[in-house]
C-alpha cells in the first residue's frame, strides 16, 4: 500500500507520486483529506501550508482555487526540483481509478478538518465526491465516529487507524467492526500474531522487506509504505528466489 503515493521519491500526495506508485504496479494507494474552506475535499497531510508549500497558512483558510494555485513541492526535503506540483483535489486522484478497477483508494479524514468543520459537513462532502468509485473506496480514520458515519451515510468500507494497541481499542473495534485495522508498526507487540477477526491489518511505517515478511506471519495482511519502489524490487526478488508467481502489490 502506497503510503501518500511514492512519498520517497515524489512529494506526498501528490499526483506524480499516486502515478509512480502505479506505474510500479502498486494497487493499493493512501492519501489524506482536508477541506477547503468552501467544502471541497482536497489531498494533503497537513492543515498547515507550510511543510507542504513553503508558505504560511492553513488549508482552511483558502478556496480550493486559491489552493490549485499553491506549490506542493516539499521544497524542506526537495528543494525547488518538483516546484510547479499543484496539491491535487480529491477529485483528481479518482480519476486515475478510471479503467483501473483493481486498484483500491484509501481516503484518510483527517481530525483537524473533523475538528473544523464538524463530522456532519466532511463526512457527507468526501462522500458525495467519492460516491460514483465507492467500490473502489475505503474511508479511513483515527476518528471512530467519522468512518462510522462515512459506513452509515455512504454504504464505504471502512479502517480504523488504532492509536494503541490495547483492551480498550480492541472493545470499540470489535464493536464496529471495519473491514480494516490500520496501526503504526512501533505500537504492535514485539512478537505474537495480531488480534483475529474479520478485519485485515494494514500495519504502516514499514520501508523494510524483512520486517514486512515477519508482519505477514504475525497475520498481516497489507503493509503501507512510503519506500514504494524499494520495496517493490524486494517483493520482486523476493518472488524469484521462492519460484512462486502471486499478483502485483
Amino acid at each position: 500500500m502506497a503510503h501518500r503515493g511514492d512519498a520517497r521519491d515524489f512529494p506526498e500526495n501528490t499526483i506524480p507520486a499516486f502515478v509512480s506508485a502505479l506505474s510500479c504496479g502498486v494497487r493499493h494507494l493512501e492519501l489524506d483529506v482536508h477541506l477547503s474552506s468552501d467544502g471541497i475535499p482536497v489531498v494533503i497531510h497537513d492543515h498547515q501550508l507550510l511543510r507542504t508549500t513553503g508558505r504560511q497558512g492553513s488549508v482552511f483558510q483558502l478556496h480550493a482555487a486559491q489552493l490549485l494555485q499553491l506549490s506542493a513541492h516539499e521544497p524542506q526535503r526537495f528543494g525547488e526540483r518538483f516546484r510547479g506540483t499543484r496539491i491535487p483535489l480529491l477529485s483528481d486522484v479518482l480519476a486515475l481509478l478510471e479503467g483501473r478497477p483493481e486498484v483500491t483508494l484509501f481516503v484518510e479524514i483527517k481530525r483537524a478538518s473533523l475538528a473544523h468543520f464538524g463530522h456532519e459537513q466532511v463526512v457527507a462532502r468526501l462522500a458525495d465526491v467519492l460516491r460514483p468509485a465507492r467500490e473502489q473506496c475505503v474511508v479511513i480514520s483515527f476518528d471512530l465516529a467519522a468512518i462510522y458515519r462515512a459506513r452509515q451515510l455512504g454504504g464505504f468500507a471502512i479502517g480504523w487507524v488504532l492509536t494503541d494497541y490495547d483492551p480498550h481499542a480492541r472493545l470499540k473495534y470489535e464493536a464496529v467492526q471495519p473491514e480494516f485495522l490500520f496501526c503504526d508498526q512501533a505500537k504492535l507487540p514485539a512478537r505474537g500474531a495480531l488480534w483475529r477477526g474479520p478485519w485485515r491489518w494494514a500495519v504502516y511505517e514499514v520501508d523494510a522487506w524483512d520486517d514486512a515478511l515477519a508482519l505477514a506471519a504475525r497475520g498481516v495482511h497489507y503493509i503501507e509504505t512510503m519506500a514504494v519502489q524499494p520495496m517493490c524490487q524486494a517483493l520482486r526478488a523476493w518472488q524469484a528466489a521462492q519460484h512462486v508467481s502471486i499478483p502485483p502489490p
